[in-house]
């Protein structure tokens, strides 16, 4: 079963005319579709947390999720993915993501 983070919102159809839908790049925030209406979820609002670099952000794949409380706490560390699990993806990105 997926996590939480792993689920873009939209379904196939939709991504494949989706403008956001960038190979490697996270659904932006500001995307109608990456809205979050699970009960765990909640903004974070301590840098600690916000800016905990044992995390994997990659295995997000919307950006609203970077910022959740849920995936904080309970997202996957790099190197501790599970057999079976999907392969992480090489992003483009932005490789400076705790540069303020």
């Amino acid at each position: 079963m997926a996590s939480c983070w792993e689920l873009r919102g939209c379904d196939e159809e939709m991504q494949s005319r989706c403008p956001h839908n960038i190979p490697g790049e996270a659904c932006p925030a500001d995307c109608f579709y990456t809205a979050c209406d699970r009960p765990t979820h909640r903004l974070e609002q301590d840098l600690g947390i916000l800016l905990n670099p044992d995390l994997d952000y990659e295995a997000a794949v919307k950006q609203v999720c970077r910022f959740c409380t849920f995936f904080l706490t309970q997202g996957p560390r790099p190197g501790l993915r599970f057999a079976g699990d999907r392969p992480p993806e090489v992003r483009g990105g932005n490789p400076n993501r705790f540069l303020l």
